[in-house]
């Protein structure tokens, strides 16, 4: 036979038998804890987020409509493409050098055109050089890209209707002409002084700046004009709402269940 353990455990109290409860200290009463009572007159009741009754402007719900129905519609490939923006720190960058080639606002070009007068009325012989500036209006873009002057063109993504600029890719693509998608029309009007602007692109570059538009070319054609028949393929769209998709799981659970009962049968 095994020894015996040395020590025993002390058997359990009957279950009659209840354990003595700690004495209760009393509580400082400046400092006693009251239940909130949510009546008339009593206590403020918590703050509830309101958004869902509000009454949001037509402009607000057309928007969000709208975005819903391009998640949940198949996007053909072409319209697709516009949801691939250029990455944070590249659009950060691009934007630097663009802004260095913004063309002349209405005040800079009057007092330009104010001196260059006084200077011919003094007899002074003034220089005309054409000024190195950012290009804009789909148009003037248009012709730059089929002439093979444009080194540069950048895209809105949310260019309204998309129609206006759903071409540009393809023909910038087809005339070897470095192209990006950017966020967004507001910040591309900026450069050049108006509310929006479709598309922006630059023609010449000053000798200090064309190392490192030289790289960022480089980057962007990686990132859109060799990938351009690749994601020329890719279909967007097609994501349903969250009870849609509890219901299709759901809906696949049983399948999944029948097909290996079945399997059990036979």
């Amino acid at each position: 036979m095994a020894p015996k353990a040395a020590g025993k455990k002390p058997a359990p109290a009957p279950a009659s038998v209840k354990p003595a409860k700690a004495e209760k200290v009393p509580a400082n009463p400046l400092f006693e804890k009251k239940a909130k009572i949510f009546g008339i007159g009593q206590a403020l009741p918590p703050r509830t987020p309101l958004n869902r009754y509000v009454k949001w402007p037509k402009y607000v719900r057309i928007q969000r409509a709208r975005r819903v129905l391009q998640k949940r519609l198949k996007v053909p490939p072409a319209i697709n493409q516009f949801t691939k923006t250029l990455d944070k720190n590249l659009a950060t960058n691009l934007f630097k050098i663009l802004m260095k080639y913004r063309p002349e606002d209405d005040s800079q070009k009057k007092e330009r055109l104010t001196a260059q007068a006084e200077a011919e009325a003094a007899g002074k012989e003034v220089e005309s050089k054409k000024p190195v500036v950012v290009k804009f209006g789909i148009n003037h873009i248009t012709y730059l890209v089929e002439q093979g002057k444009a080194q540069l063109v950048c895209i809105a993504h949310d260019v309204d209707p998309i129609e206006l600029v759903i071409w540009l890719p393809a023909l910038c693509r087809q005339m070897n002409v470095p192209y990006c998608i950017v966020k967004g029309k507001a910040r591309l009007g900026a450069v050049v002084h108006k509310k929006t602007a479709t598309a922006l692109a630059l023609t010449a570059i000053k000798n200090e700046d064309k190392m490192e538009f030289s790289k960022l070319v480089e980057a962007i054609k990686g990132s859109y004009n060799d990938r351009y028949t690749e994601v020329n393929k890719k279909w967007g769209g097609g994501i349903m709402g969250v009870k849609s998709q509890a219901k299709t799981r759901l809906a696949n659970k049983i399948i999944d269940k029948e097909l290996r009962d079945r399997a059990k049968a036979t």
